[in-house]
């Protein structure tokens, strides 16, 4: 699964990277957690450009009674993404990049949780593979919501944890936002494991553990002994 990551890249550095017109001003997150606003780009059928949005970290399907939903769907399985109720419609008409410079997963050590920091190589932000949706509250309160896809972890991560969130390569931006994209397959064929030897990664401090910190502390590397 994908429980926690980070985006500390200056706006003018997202904004040339992903393409899109305007980025607005982001603090430094260094410990981003579920039902938190995190930095995604969508591409909507009336707007033949990219658009930068801030969605709130876990899907709430359009359906759904109340916004409690969401804190569980954090994530989508890339194996069943295409079936599942929940984001299905999502999966064919509403897909989005999830801005991230890194994220971390946790290995069970001694009876204890060890977090890990993973980031590329050369340190440039990515993109999730994600879902976005919008829901509307009996009371008509508005929340546009996001979940990010996993698939199996790659030779990197699988000391570490059995799956891994979906890192889209660059050049496949433009096929998973096509909102006229709707057939399944070519989709499918990008959520795949990132290739490993263009990540790293290393042992970060338990403070990430708490999501109330957010510091630069949370991934400086510590001793693995």
């Amino acid at each position: 699964m994908c429980g926690r990551f980070t985006l500390n890249q200056p706006a003018t550095a997202l904004a040339h990277i992903f393409h899109v017109q305007q980025v607005l001003d982001l603090a430094a997150e260094y410990n981003i957690a579920p039902t938190q606003m995190v930095a995604t780009v969508l591409h909507k059928l009336d707007n033949d450009k990219r658009e930068f949005q801030q969605l709130r970290w876990g899907l709430i399907p359009s359906w759904a009674k109340d916004s409690g939903i969401g804190a569980k769907l954090i994530n989508a399985r890339a194996e069943t993404v295409a079936e599942k109720p929940s984001f299905r419609s999502a999966f064919k008409h509403r897909r989005c990049l999830v801005l991230a410079d890194g994220f971390y997963e946790w290995q069970r050590q001694q009876g204890k949780k060890q977090p890990f920091y993973f980031r590329l190589q050369d340190g440039q932000p990515f993109a999730f593979a994600g879902l976005w949706e919008t829901w509307h509250s009996p009371s008509n309160e508005e929340i546009t919501s996001c979940t990010i896809l996993t698939t199996a972890a790659n030779e990197l991560l699988q000391p570490i944890h059995d799956r891994m969130p979906v890192i889209l390569e660059p050049q496949d931006y433009d096929l998973w936002l096509d909102p006229q994209m709707q057939t399944p397959q070519p989709l499918q064929q990008l959520l795949r494991p990132y290739p490993a030897p263009a990540m790293t990664a290393y042992p970060v401090s338990t403070l990430v553990n708490n999501a109330r910190h957010n510091s630069p502390e949370c991934i400086m590397p510590i001793s693995g002994d």
